[in-house]
């Protein structure tokens, strides 16, 4: 196929309006209450189809294989996936530079049609791809709606921006020149996304690097290939050239590694574990034999976020949006509560009408739309359990602690809450990435300051306050990325919230903002002189 321009069967897009946020799924109308129930029937005919890894556009299968499982019913095979290894490496970096050679060169309005082609076909078919991502990777049905939604937004949000960017001029035009600023690509990027949001981080991921004219070798996480191999069959109807995407599961140890270390690499996007990411970093940091570049990283790490609940809060929102923010989607989340920090003459009323709020969520299969769904696999929950019995000789345990038996063997866990908890204890400052919440008491304000940057992460944080200099003070000294007054601490929207943390929680890659595509381009300043 010729990648130089668009196939002519795919008319070319430009987008339509201003952005705005692709708006949420109301399930209040019982017509969309049926569309997901169809979209799961449907979905679950398709469960546990195999999968080939896409090269060049070329399907190939290995020895060995991944197999994806649903993780409310462990039982249940959601998808087998080839698994790539070393014998892969060079053939599907070839496949990418080869691309690359041709891709690079095509339009701006090309690369961004694409992307606004995806997001068309994402928005006829949203339903199914949230049961998609209630059956692999344990969604309710808000959960996987607003995983979608943000999909979407990536897609349309990228595609504007990479208009934007290539209409940049430089602050001034030099006397007796024609002066250009251009923002090229970089070359073969490894983008390594999360199995918790494994649509829209790794779409978001795949999509800012290509429409800034790169190609993509994409390794998903083992625990949700699945998405990403329909994911990547959408940007195939759109349009896509073969060996833009080259959809390669595998193992990181192996196949994953090999990608970052390939002096061919570009560059690596990665959203994951801080030790996962540091590794990357450090294995990127290593020049190899006919490297000629530094190779970039823009890592997404993790989390030990914050509420600080001050004296003068709403009571009520305060413990809706600490609930929220802690059990949405059991806690997986980099950006979720994991600490409430509460002022000493509100503590005692917060924790109980905290206590009686978490006895009402439900925990249970997401198909059925319950609150609480499963964790995402037997290593993660035993590791949840593990920091639930070092809380109960840190804290109060006043929710939660088990794992409730079902008869699918679902990971389960109970929302888990532990009060008195000292500022420097274990399940205080360490990621949990599950529904176990620490409650902080602190004198006052200042206090719960100090305690909101006692860890070596900077990702998200809420206050709770309606008094403007607490406000004030903390817009300019509580240290995350993403900071929220009044408001839950999860659920940053593309465009008005770009998200990324500080410290250890990553490089502050700012995803869904204005600052992004910077990431995977790099700057190139023409002089004509007239």
């Amino acid at each position: 196929m010729t990648i130089s321009r668009i196939p002519s069967a795919i008319k070319l897009r430009t987008p339509k309006g201003v952005f705005s946020n692709d708006p949420f799924v109301d399930f209040n109308d019982p017509e969309n209450v049926r569309a997901m129930r169809h979209a799961l029937d449907q979905v679950a005919a398709h469960l546990g189809s195999e999968y080939s890894l896409i090269v060049g556009g070329k399907r190939l299968k290995t020895p060995e294989r991944i197999r994806s499982i649903n993780p409310a019913r462990p039982a249940q095979v959601v998808g087998i996936h080839q698994k790539a290894g070393a014998a892969q490496v060079e053939t599907v970096m070839s496949a990418a530079l080869q691309a690359f050679e041709s891709w690079r060169k095509t339009t701006v309005e090309e690369r961004a049609s694409l992307l606004l082609g995806a997001a068309e076909i994402l928005r006829r078919r949203r339903f199914e791809f949230m049961a998609w991502l209630t059956y692999e990777v344990g969604k309710n049905w808000a959960e996987a709606d607003a995983d979608v939604g943000e999909t979407i937004d990536f897609l349309e949000f990228y595609a504007r921006e990479a208009l934007r960017l290539a209409a940049a001029v430089p602050p001034i035009q030099y006397p007796g020149e024609r002066d250009e600023l251009l923002y090229i690509p970089l070359g073969v990027g490894a983008v390594i996304p999360p199995w918790n949001f494994p649509l829209a981080i790794m779409a978001g991921m795949t999509s800012a690097s290509i429409v800034a004219g790169n190609t993509v070798i994409l390794k998903p996480s083992s625990d949700a290939p699945t998405i990403a191999a329909r994911f990547v069959e959408v940007l195939e109807e759109a349009g896509m050239p073969d060996g833009v995407v080259n959809f390669c599961p595998g193992s990181g140890a192996t196949f994953g590694n090999a990608i970052v270390e390939h002096p061919k690499t570009r560059f690596i996007a990665f959203t994951g574990s801080r030790p996962v990411g540091l590794e990357i970093h450090l294995r990127a940091a290593q020049a190899q034999p006919r490297q000629i570049w530094i190779k970039r990283t823009i890592l997404e790490m993790g989390g030990k976020d914050s509420i600080l609940v001050a004296e003068d809060a709403d009571l009520d929102a305060a413990v809706e949006g600490v609930v929220a923010s802690a059990f949405g989607f059991s806690g997986q989340k980099c950006s979720a509560c994991s600490r409430a920090i509460i002022e000493d003459p509100i503590y005692d009323v917060f924790v109980e009408r905290l206590r009686e709020r978490v006895a009402k969520l439900i925990v249970g299969d997401p198909a059925a739309n319950s609150n609480v769904g499963p964790v995402i696999n037997q290593a993660a929950l035993d590791s949840m359990l593990g920091y639930i019995e070092t809380g109960k000789k840190e804290g109060r345990l006043i929710a939660g602690g088990n794992a409730p038996a079902n008869e699918a063997g679902g990971f389960y866990l109970e929302p888990t809450i532990f009060a008195d908890v000292a500022p420097n204890a274990v399940i205080a400052q360490e990621e949990i990435f599950g529904p176990v919440l620490a409650l902080i008491k602190v004198a006052n304000f200042e206090e719960g300051l100090r305690v909101a940057n006692n860890t070596e992460y900077g990702l998200t944080g809420a206050l709770y306050s309606t008094n403007r200099d607490h406000l004030d003070r903390a817009r300019r000294d509580f240290h995350v990325g993403n900071l929220y007054f009044n408001r839950k601490c999860t659920g940053a929207m593309v465009g008005a919230h770009p998200f990324g943390g500080f410290n250890m929680s990553g490089t502050d890659s700012k995803a869904g903002g204005p600052d992004y595509l910077y990431l995977f381009t790099q700057a190139k300043s023409v002089a004509e002189k007239l």
